[in-house]
């Protein structure tokens, strides 16, 4: 059952919110940390947030991607809501196998327009770097969408690419308990 943009909230800062003091990934210390993998390993919580994401989707796009390791529930549960075939775009390049020298798992046609998901942005450099790698592609990335934006100015751009979220940092309450 889909619910409302606030439900989602209180339900991804049940399953998630940590609090305590906490080295992010930009260096700075925090008070709380949103741990994603409590939120994407929960069944009922990711086909939601799936459902929201794909509802985020502008009319035309061809493919979704999403960035390793932390976007792959979100993009394969969006696929399987959408039916949109989906890439993975590496943070390293693969040294290994079949697709050894490739930063993007799946196929990805040239002039393909494409939404990458991301799980938590809290200052957008992996997901610009994902995005920038699929425009060597040639492929025209029209959106970023992420579950959340922990950035502290939240907007509408992710460097040069347009961006949404499902929740910012106030829809998840920090601090305060119902």
């Amino acid at each position: 059952m889909s619910r409302g943009p606030d439900d989602l909230a209180a339900r991804v800062r049940e399953a998630a919110l940590l609090e305590g003091d906490f080295v992010l990934s930009s260096g700075k210390r925090s008070s709380f940390y949103v741990d994603k993998y409590l939120f994407s390993t929960e069944p009922a919580l990711l086909r939601d947030i799936a459902a929201a994401l794909a509802g985020t989707l502008p009319p035309g796009v061809d493919r979704l991607a999403g960035v390793e390791l932390g976007a792959v529930p979100l993009v394969v549960a969006t696929a399987l809501q959408t039916g949109l075939p989906y890439v993975i775009v590496r943070k390293a390049v693969k040294e290994y196998g079949g697709s050894a020298g490739e930063a993007v798992e799946g196929v990805v046609e040239r002039g393909e327009r494409v939404v990458l998901l991301e799980d938590v942005v809290s200052t957008g450099t992996q997901a610009i770097k994902a995005a920038r790698e699929l425009d060597t592609l040639g492929v025209e990335v029209v959106k970023v969408v992420a579950v959340l934006d922990r950035r502290e100015e939240p907007g509408g751009e992710l460097g040069e690419f347009s961006f949404q979220s499902l929740l910012r940092m106030d829809e998840l309450r920090v601090g305060k308990r119902d």
